[in-house]
């Protein structure tokens, strides 16, 4: 069965993107990691929100704008949203509840995991007990503002089990089980 997985970089001071959704700063702190690599042939599909599916890119203006783990990845992809586009995406399903998004990321994954990507999707999955696991990579930078890892307006406590740490030179890499 697939678990959902919401795997993302973020700064020591906790914002995995910079004010108003920019992510160029992450570029800089990609680097080899062995983790993320041996990750990427495990993952079946993306559950990804509409804003991160709309332009949240650490690599916009390259060659690899668009592309999943920068070109590293492909499958298939479903976007949460409201505002689902006239004009189909190849390889792209859009979704416009959240049981709906994570049943179909989940069919599609064939037992793999389904890496959710976006603070916002992340954590809906929280509140609705479905997501599994959480790999945050940190980054030695701090941003001072921007999007939060988990922000939760008036506190949530979620329980963590720790899995897996490691560092690689540019980051630390913390994986988690949701308890």
């Amino acid at each position: 069965m697939s678990k959902l997985l919401y795997s993302v970089t973020m700064s020591a001071d906790g914002f995995i993107a910079g004010p108003g959704g920019d992510m160029s700063w992450l570029t800089a702190h990609l680097g080899p990691n062995p983790l993320v690599d041996g990750l990427i042939d495990e993952v079946g599909a993306l559950l990804v929100g509409r804003r991160t599916f709309g332009g949240d890119d650490p690599y916009k203006g390259t060659e690899s704008e668009g592309e999943a783990f920068g070109g590293g990845w492909d499958g298939p992809q479903i976007v949460l949203t409201h505002r689902i586009p006239e004009t189909p995406v190849p390889g792209v399903t859009f979704a416009g509840d959240l049981a709906t998004a994570v049943e179909t990321a989940k069919a599609a994954a064939g037992g793999k995991y389904v890496n959710v990507l976006g603070a916002d999707v992340a954590r809906q999955c929280l509140a609705a007990g479905v997501l599994d696991e959480v790999l945050t990579i940190v980054a030695p930078v701090l941003l001072g503002d921007g999007v939060r890892l988990f922000d939760h307006p008036g506190g949530a406590e979620v329980r963590l089990e720790r899995l897996r740490a490691d560092h690689v030179p540019h980051a630390t890499n913390l994986w988690y089980r949701v308890l």
